[in-house]
């Protein structure tokens, strides 16, 4: 063979390589350390508010019009808030990820109810890689403000915590800029309103914009959840949270714009979880009390055979001694299973397709799990004989935990910014596959994911 032919011979297989087998000769991409991915997650914003065109979010509709938008997003089992921030920075389910509570629970051994150790740290709560994680590990750099689960993760250059810890360089800094004084910064969660406090966290991640520019920021502000709880989504004061937390969002691009990083930022709009309208508070600890397997002196609980520990729209319930599991979870699965507001009691066997563990597991996951009924939710208390209370005496005319099969339960997703390919067509997703496409946009990888990166979202290199 002549070199000329052996020449032609040679490009013709690269060529077909190329156009047959693109992905296994592309580069690895570099991590994006010139760029900034920000995900905001505003707590509570369900799919079906936003289909309201009376929602009054100019800045999010302004970044959908220029980006995408998901017809919806299926959240997580349980549709709690720890759980499913986590879910949206690991992209598997609760069943791997491992926080079923805005904490860690604990239980305490046999006749006591289980606690909720809420400032757990994130090694003992997450069980697998995280997205933040990664992007670290990659030599990028990440921050976040008011994230969940996130307690001494040791992968974030910079952060805020709900709890702020008062020496960390980015609380300092807004001391000496005059965003908040020594006593609010030592105080910060007593005595404060959530408006006040998001307002703060909304500054510091600015800060961090202008002064660190991370190559990833997670963002979650509380306002929404807050109001939609006690007034109940949908109502006048629900619409004024979700116009301030528009506002919180528009004062972060106007930081990405002052830092001159808006043409290299990529912002993902996502939530937690939707929202229900409550009518009526369901109370399984005084059934369980009324019965012997609760013991209380008026407020004070003094024993428990057994204890529901309420999430809204679902409550997980215990058998503290787990030599008594085969004699008391018949019994706890017909009694609950009786009462006014439960929709369904799933047991272990259950929980696989649920994207939950089972007890053997993961200690948080209890022997039973109670879902509620629409208009209905739980809470936890075991005094007094009324066994179901309107919710509005105890001001909680919202929530969620309810099954994510439920379409009240999704969320919001959008996206916008660098790497995005505007007017792509997404229908509903679900969380799972946030996480991976943060980290196909940071170059990365997840490792095992349960969800998908969005390729029809990204701009093809």
């Amino acid at each position: 063979m002549s070199q000329k032919c052996f020449c032609r011979l040679v490009f013709a297989t690269a060529l077909v390589l190329a156009t047959s087998f693109p992905r296994l000769i592309r580069a690895a991409p570099d991590p994006a350390k010139d760029r900034i991915t920000i995900l905001i997650s505003i707590d509570g914003f369900p799919a079906w508010l936003w289909d309201d065109p009376t929602l009054p979010v100019p800045t999010l509709r302004k970044l959908a019009a220029e980006g995408v938008a998901a017809r919806a997003m299926k959240v997580s089992n349980p549709s709690i808030t720890w759980i499913n921030h986590t879910t949206l920075v690991t992209g598997v389910e609760p069943a791997r990820h491992g926080v079923l509570f805005n904490g860690l629970l604990v239980r305490q051994g046999p006749g006591l109810p289980p606690k909720i150790e809420q400032w757990a740290s994130k090694q003992r709560l997450v069980r697998v890689p995280t997205v933040y994680d990664l992007a670290h590990q990659a030599g990028l750099t990440t921050a976040q403000v008011d994230w969940v689960a996130v307690t001494n993760a040791g992968t974030f250059n910079w952060q805020f915590y709900e709890v702020p810890n008062t020496v960390d360089d980015i609380p300092r800094e807004l001391v000496a800029a005059g965003v908040l004084s020594e006593p609010q910064l030592a105080s910060f969660t007593k005595g404060t309103s959530i408006t006040w406090r998001d307002m703060v966290w909304t500054r510091a991640a600015a800060h961090i914009i202008k002064t660190r520019k991370p190559n990833l920021l997670l963002f979650h502000p509380l306002t929404v959840d807050s109001i939609n709880h006690q007034y109940g989504p949908g109502t006048l004061a629900s619409f004024a949270a979700y116009a301030y937390a528009d506002k919180m969002v528009a004062e972060l691009l106007d930081a990405l714009t002052a830092a001159g990083m808006k043409d290299k930022a990529t912002i993902l709009i996502a939530t937690d979880h939707g929202f229900k309208k409550v009518s009526k508070v369901v109370l399984p600890n005084v059934a369980l009390r009324k019965v012997g397997l609760v013991r209380a002196a008026g407020p004070t609980v003094t024993g428990a055979d057994a204890w529901a520990m309420a999430q809204g729209g679902m409550a997980f319930v215990y058998v503290t001694d787990p030599a008594r599991r085969g004699e008391l979870v018949p019994k706890l699965k017909e009694l609950l299973g009786k009462m006014e507001g439960i929709e369904r009691v799933a047991e272990p066997k259950d929980y696989a397709a649920l994207g939950m563990p089972t007890p053997d597991a993961n200690d948080g996951a209890g022997e039973l799990a109670l879902f509620a009924k629409a208009g209905y939710a739980f809470q936890a208390g075991a005094a007094g004989d009324r066994e179901i209370i309107p919710s509005s005496e105890v001001n909680y005319l919202g929530t969620h935990g309810y099954l994510n099969t439920d379409p009240q339960l999704d969320g919001v997703f959008l996206a916008w910014g660098r790497g995005i390919q505007p007017g792509a067509k997404l229908g509903r997703i679900t969380n799972l596959d946030v996480a991976p496409t943060i980290a196909k946009l940071l170059g990365v990888t997840l490792p095992n994911p349960d969800g998908r990166v969005l390729e029809e979202i990204l701009k093809q290199p």
